[in-house]
């Protein structure tokens, strides 16, 4: 019956891949190339002879882009302005409007930025701030955009310094707020744009100490003495905060010393807030403590959540209850803390109240929606499927430029320009729309753009489009072989590649299963796999029984526990011991307490997608809490293999 499900699908195997390729793909290619390396001459010469390909419009905005990224050469405004209108409403004019546009911000030609402006789509920060900078219809409102960001902004693009700058010594941002900028700045590592906050308070003026209290905390802090200057104790502070990076019981031991020492009580605050934090980060029992005295201190969004997981870890259920209560609305109506708190609220005996927290969203498909739903007494069941997309739908948006051109950009393996493209076609679509979209890429074999436009409907749903299952028969072989449940390792796949097979990340992870080139030859190695070879890291076979191997190595190692193999195929099997408890934990709670932001959502969304997997192969799955189990105390853990990769 599985197979029967699936053979539809499997007949899609390699389709964009097969295509044969279309006259002028050459052509197509080797403009991409120039335009990687800034080839102007090669480019002006392929755009001279314009063609009927599909990705003609390519050819001319890589020239045209190409130009405007020369700051120290002129570009003809015409040529640019024909484009766009020759152009309008594609991803490529409004890429190409907001590189001009950013290009007459830098050179202060103030009245055809505005003009260009009121165009966009979305202006970018940095568009913004040359907004701010030309004085002109868009700057109040991009000013008031900045300000808004002023605490929560790290990364500052150049033409933003100086509208930053303004901002402080205007008047606009007062003192106080100047002095929270800095502590974020410090708390996110962005220490060159910290001392700037640093002259803006000194008048031009930053301290000698600065350095020291950044780069030395330890010494700084040994040193440290009472004052009555804000600077010496905002730089004792933010000693404490780098301090509590490498050792938090440490700098708490230290800061525990000083802190009598002439701080105001939000001064206090602040410090136990930051080691709270970083205790929270490092899995310390004491970061609960230390976050109760830390009340009075604004914290980020991060340090509040961090704030609730510390209580978690320790199974303080009145900790963790008043954590979330004291949250901002935006920050606690959320599924994740909806449903602590319903946990919170269940443990102190009130039921009822706690039903009215898991209902809210129960029945949604997201790791924390199964497990309200479950919370509720009942299994999680797919909502009913949206009817298959017609003929008429299907043949509407086969035609669609957007669509047209982002299956020739897949096609010639340009997989960022034809995911550009592709949400570029989906904007402002309705749900019968998404899901015509969705079928017309399955029928592609583009299965990460057919689960991108599935997800996005709002009231109509087709989950066997969220919830694609290619190459069924080499999955269910290798999760045979290797016994592992097939529904876990399609919900990692799902997570790690959406499908593609050939899917390369950044770090050189490449296939289906995301192999890195030393794991495929270390994990072949140890399977006595005589014969491996660098391109099984490309077959979608070979990929398919390298990660398969290695899925089942991390679960033997790691007490055949999913959530802890999950952890460390995204994480590394060392880093997955680690985050363990010296007593046993709830499955959720050690997931919702990873240090990681990557790691902690990508094991959410895995075993969230086993589940939903799971519903469909086997009709009646195990319930997700059931998967999530108990976390085994870490002095039960298997030893680690010293070569392990």
């Amino acid at each position: 019956m599985r197979c029967g499900l699936w053979a539809g699908v499997l007949l899609l195997v390699g389709v964009v891949g097969s295509v044969a390729a279309a006259p002028g793909d050459d052509r197509i290619l080797l403009a991409r190339d120039a335009a990687s390396k800034g080839d102007v001459a090669t480019l002006a010469s392929l755009a001279a002879t314009p063609s009927n390909h599909v990705l003609e419009p390519y050819v001319q905005y890589w020239l045209l882009s190409a130009r405007i990224a020369r700051l120290t050469e002129a570009v003809d405004g015409q040529q640019v302005g024909s484009f766009l209108s020759a152009n309008t409403g594609s991803m490529l004019a409004d890429r190409l409007r907001g590189e001009w546009v950013r290009r007459l911000g830098y050179e202060k030609r103030w009245a055809e930025f505005d003009a260009q402006y009121g165009l966009l789509q979305q202006a970018d920060l940095a568009t913004q701030c040359y907004a701010i900078q030309g004085g002109g219809t868009y700057a109040a409102e991009a000013n008031r955009a900045l300000a808004a960001q002023w605490l929560t902004l790290n990364d500052v693009p150049a033409s933003c310094e100086l509208p930053l700058q303004n901002l402080a010594l205007s008047g606009q941002i007062s003192t106080e707020n100047l002095w929270q900028r800095f502590r974020r700045l410090v708390e996110n590592k962005r220490f060159a744009a910290a001392r700037n906050v640093l002259s803006w308070i000194g008048n031009g003026q930053v301290p000698a100490a600065f350095n020291t209290a950044l780069n030395s905390p330890e010494r700084y802090l040994a040193s440290a003495r009472a004052s009555t200057s804000r600077m010496d104790r905002e730089l004792i502070l933010a000693a404490v905060a780098r301090a509590a990076r490498n050792d938090a019981r440490t700098a708490a031991s230290r800061w525990r010393g000083i802190e009598g020492n002439s701080f105001s009580s939000e001064e206090r605050a602040y410090a136990w807030g930051q080691l709270g934090w970083l205790g929270g980060l490092s899995r310390l029992p004491e970061a609960a403590a230390w976050y109760k005295l830390a009340r009075g201190t604004d914290m980020s969004a991060e340090q509040r959540a961090w704030n609730i997981r510390a209580h978690l870890r320790i199974s303080d259920w009145a900790g963790v209850r008043q954590a979330i209560e004291e949250l901002p609305a935006d920050q606690r109506d959320t599924p994740d803390w909806a449903y602590w708190l319903g946990r919170a609220l269940q443990a102190q005996g009130q039921t009822d109240a706690a039903r009215q927290q898991f209902l809210r969203y129960a029945d949604t498909p997201t790791f924390y929606g199964i497990l309200s739903t479950e919370a509720l007494g009942r299994a999680y069941a797919w909502p009913a499927a949206a009817a298959p997309a017609s003929n008429e739908e299907l043949t509407m948006v086969r035609t669609l430029p957007d669509f047209r051109r982002a299956a020739a950009l897949y096609q010639l393996d340009l997989r960022t320009e034809g995911m550009r493209e592709w949400n570029w076609g989906l904007r402002g679509g309705s749900d019968r729309y998404l899901l015509a979209a969705a079928e017309h890429a399955r029928e592609l074999g583009l299965y990460d753009r057919a689960i991108s436009s599935a997800e996005r409907t709002r009231n109509e749903h087709d989950f066997s489009l969220r919830y694609l299952a290619p190459y069924y028969d080499v999955f269910a072989r290798n999760a045979e072989a290797q016994q592992l449940d097939l529904a876990w390792v399609y919900g990692l796949v799902r997570q790690e590649s959406r499908f593609q097979s050939v899917a390369r990340s950044g770090v050189g992870a490449q296939g289906l299963m995301q192999v890195m080139p030393a794991t495929g030859k270390w994990i072949a190695g140890k399977q006595g796999w005589s014969d491996y070879h660098p391109g099984w890291l490309t077959g979608i076979d070979t990929n398919v029984r390298l990660g398969s191997a290695y899925l089942r190595h991390v679960l033997d190692s790691l007490s055949n526990h999913r959530v802890l193999a999950t952890a460390a195929y995204n994480a590394g099997p060392g880093r997955a011991r680690r985050w363990r408890d010296a007593r046993p934990l709830e499955g959720a709670i050690y997931t919702e307490t990873i240090p990681f932001t990557e790691t902690r959502d990508y094991v959410k969304k895995v075993m969230a997608n086993a589940e939903l997997y799971a519903t469909l192969f086997d009709k009646r799955p195990v319930s997700l809490g059931s998967r999530l189990g108990t976390v085994p105390a870490a002095v039960q853990d298997a030893a680690s293999n010293v070569d392990e990769p």
